[in-house]
Order: C-alpha cells, then sequence, then structure tokens
C-alpha cells in the first residue's frame, strides 16, 4: 500500500498557500471564497493563521490548483507532504 501525499494542514503554511494562490490567480479573498465553496470569513481565517482547512477544504484547494497549470503544479509540489 502506497501512502497519498496530501496539502499541508498546519499554519503558517496554509496561509502561505492561501495567499500564494490568490496572488498567482490574482483574487481576492471574496473571490477565492466563492471558487472554493466556502465563505469569505473562512479564507480570511486561513490566510491570517486562525484556522485550517477541513479535509473537504483541502480538496478543493488540491483540485484548484490541478486546474491552474504549472504555476498550481509548483504550489502543489511546494506545499505537498507524505
Amino acid at each position: 500500500m502506497t501512502l497519498r501525499k496530501t496539502l499541508v494542514n498546519t499554519q503558517p503554511a496554509v496561509g502561505e498557500l492561501i495567499k500564494e494562490i490568490r496572488t498567482l490567480t490574482s483574487l481576492t479573498q471574496e473571490q477565492l471564497a466563492v471558487a472554493l465553496g466556502v465563505t469569505y470569513s473562512t479564507v480570511n481565517r486561513w490566510e491570517n493563521g486562525r484556522g485550517k482547512p477541513s479535509p473537504m477544504g483541502l480538496k478543493r484547494i488540491e483540485d484548484m490548483l490541478q486546474t491552474m497549470g504549472s504555476q498550481g503544479q509548483d504550489l502543489l509540489q511546494k506545499y505537498l507532504t507524505k
């Protein structure tokens, strides 16, 4: 059995990842929240270190990175853990 790598779910790494996604996509926190199907306050908490995404939230972030082409792949490699 092989272990699947997952996105980091610790602060400050999650906040850094969210900020990098927003920078690369030129999205506001509100726009990213809509794209991920969460509220603005949820994205704000993640980015500012006051909360961490649930497993479903991490999956949505990973799915978004998969659609971002090479930039998304670079972030996946940077933020994936074993």
